[in-house]
């Protein structure tokens, strides 16, 4: 587990808020989503923050990918992809 400040951790919450967050899926898959024989339904905040990565050499900064994009998210809570 990887440890997160206060700040991170409401800035997580806030990318959260932003739109539902839906787990990566595979082209068949995403086959199956559109012929109707798959339902996929969005991640939970709790499985949202289990994304999360940690940094080498960016001060206890962590990742999180979102929107098809990596966000990092400061020690402060400063958000920036």
């Amino acid at each position: 587990m990887i440890r997160t400040t206060h700040e991170q951790r409401l800035a997580l919450k806030r990318v959260f808020d932003r739109g539902p967050v839906y787990p990566p899926i595979t082209a068949l898959e995403q086959q199956m989503v559109d012929s109707g024989r798959l339902t996929v339904v969005p991640l939970t905040y709790k499985q949202f923050r289990r994304g999360i990565a940690g940094t080498i050499g960016m001060d206890g900064a962590v990742v999180i990918h979102w929107a098809g994009m990596w966000l990092a998210i400061e020690a402060d809570g400063y958000t920036h992809s």
